[in-house]
């Protein structure tokens, strides 16, 4: 069994002042959790200055020394980015393996990826931290002699052939990883053909994004209260209040510090984001550092090209309103109802189903901006064009008139209109047309 003692270290406090000590201290022992870690030792420690030997003072690593001996501890986790250096200087001080933040979510990554996409860009980014950690790392490493003196120069050390092989290694992946690339955008690209218009949830990890996907999708996918409970990303049709489908995309979460290497490895994945028309941000606004967490995601976003105060695709959800206490849901209701109306946040709980139909409403009203509204009339025969409107439109309303036709309101991406009008000959508009109640074709219910 491995025993592990969590350290979160700050050396600068005024670097994350949203963030407080105590809840960096329990997200990192959250994180030595997600990998079955035992921690039974956990603890601040303030640091004047980092000490470019072993990060912390000397006084502390020898208390701490003292600790992982007696406890018989194997692994000590830093929450902080170690250099090679400190970490082999501390790992001799403290007589135990020494595991930074980069390694342990890298080594959280590693355990949950189980799609060949999420191995292959969890092997990509850590085979990228593991090459930059190959610099005076080890102590066995010595210059071999080569060549043929002056004409041939030194021979390949261990070092060198390490970082040759990972290199090569690297290369390999990176190869495999433009093919899925490629594939992804194959894909997107027949989904526009169709089109079904994609929605994408993002937030930061134990956010209840895969819940949310759930309970939207009526899906099994996995959702635990634990950090990175899900890493594979997942999409699924969803059916808008006015029939129309669809796709939502369960994305991995994001983290503070989230290291560069993942964030290259899995640009693949997270190009659905970026693809996306609409953006749902979930945020745990029952946790006590929700606001530095929504900092840490638009921190993230933005980094793919996305800034969520401007971009008008990025909508909040306000997730986890059941455990809040009826003083708090009525104080933050309040908040929300004082923001703009298009940027007005919603909030929900993933859980029960609360403000489910609101949000749905929300991100269709989203999905219709810029589309026209058309009167498309079918013949009472054509049960095959009534339900293709239904599938690639939004139907906003439907009579029939004493003939017996079908006259349906709809709307309708502006590039789409032209082969509407050939399909449908009976098309009038663009209209006004005053919002109607959600309306589902006759005999078709919603799958539970």
């Amino acid at each position: 069994m491995v025993i592990a003692p969590v350290v979160s270290a700050r050396p600068d406090p005024n670097a994350a002042a949203q963030r407080s000590p105590e809840a960096r201290l329990d997200e990192a022992v959250g994180l030595a959790g997600a990998i079955d870690l035992e921690v039974v030792e956990s603890r601040l420690v303030t640091l004047s200055e980092i000490r470019p030997a072993t990060f912390l003072g000397k006084g502390k690593v020898a208390e701490l020394a003292d600790v992982a001996k007696a406890e018989e501890i194997e692994l000590v986790v830093v929450d902080a980015a170690l250099s090679p250096v400190q970490q082999r200087n501390l790992e001799k001080e403290l007589g135990a393996k020494v595991l930074d933040r980069t390694g342990l979510i890298l080594e959280i990554f590693g355990r949950r990826a189980r799609t060949k996409e999420g191995v292959l860009q969890v092997e990509h980014a850590h085979l990228t931290w593991q090459k930059s950690r190959l610099v005076r790392s080890w102590t066995h490493l010595e210059r071999q002699r080569g060549g043929f003196g002056f004409l041939g120069g030194p021979g390949e050390t261990q070092i060198e052939a390490d970082r040759r092989v990972i290199g090569e290694r690297i290369l390999k992946i990176e190869r495999e990883l433009e093919q899925v690339k490629r594939t992804r955008g194959l894909h997107r690209a027949g989904r526009k053909r169709v089109p079904y218009p994609v929605v994408a949830l993002v937030g930061y990890t134990n956010a209840g994004k895969s819940t949310l996907f759930n309970r939207l999708t009526r899906a099994d996918v996995t959702a635990a209260d634990m950090l990175f409970a899900t890493l594979d990303p997942t999409l699924r049709s969803i059916r808008m209040p006015h029939g129309a489908t669809a796709i939502l995309s369960d994305t991995v979460g994001f983290i503070s510090e989230l290291p560069t290497q993942l964030i290259a490895a899995f640009r693949a994945t997270l190009e659905e984001v970026i693809a996306a028309d609409v953006i749902l941000h979930v945020r745990d606004v029952s946790h006590g550092d929700s606001d530095a967490q929504a900092a840490d995601v638009a921190s993230v976003l933005r980094d793919l090209g996305v800034d969520p105060e401007v971009d008008p695709r990025v909508l909040e959800v306000w997730n986890k309103v059941d455990r809040l206490a009826a003083d708090e849901r009525a104080s933050l209701a309040a908040t929300a109802v004082r923001r703009a109306a298009d940027r007005r946040p919603l909030l929900v709980s993933a859980l029960t189903g609360e403000g489910e139909d609101e949000l749905l409403a929300a991100v269709e009203r989203r999905l219709s901006t810029g589309r026209e509204t058309l009167i498309v009339t079918v013949d009472s025969s054509d049960g095959s064009g009534e339900n293709w409107l239904f599938e690639h439109c939004d139907v906003m309303d439907r009579t029939v008139d004493e003939d017996g036709a079908v006259r349906l309101t709809i709307r309708v991406e502006p590039d789409r209109v032209d082969g509407l009008r050939r399909r449908f000959p009976n098309v009038a508009g663009p209209t006004a047309v005053k919002p109607a109640a959600p309306r589902r074709r006759p005999g078709r219910r919603r799958s539970a």
